[in-house]
């Protein structure tokens, strides 16, 4: 896993919005086992403390538990990550269509541009 950091967001942040977004594309599958912290830490060049951060805040959100002695799993509630796919989705598409409103776009012609785009595919 390559983390290009932005230097305005603190970076456990950024490695939490990462993994989630790994989870729910299926990069990691449900019931998965995570590398260790330390594994973790190395593999993505951050300090462990950073890592163990992160990773506390997505057993707070129920994407990740932990099982004593055998590491941090990926959960296997299939309707928590679909949540999680769900709300990125609508985060993604409000933060579109803003931004082409903003830009002068009416609805027609942004399912216009998405359709040329391939929309459709």
């Amino acid at each position: 896993m390559k983390f290009d950091f932005n230097n305005n967001i603190p970076i456990y942040i950024q490695i939490v919005e990462q993994i989630k977004t790994d989870i729910v594309a299926g990069k990691f599958k449900p019931g998965e086992r995570l590398p260790s912290v330390r594994d973790f830490a190395n593999e993505t060049k951050v300090n462990p403390n950073t890592m163990q951060k992160a990773l506390v805040e997505l057993e707070e959100s129920g994407l990740v538990f932990t099982e004593r002695t055998n590491g941090k799993f990926i959960t296997h509630d299939t309707s928590l990550i679909n949540f999680y796919k769900q709300k990125y989705a609508e985060e993604l598409t409000l933060t579109y269509l803003k931004r082409m409103y903003d830009i002068g776009y009416s609805l027609g012609e942004i399912s216009k541009q998405i359709e040329q785009l391939g929309g459709n595919k």
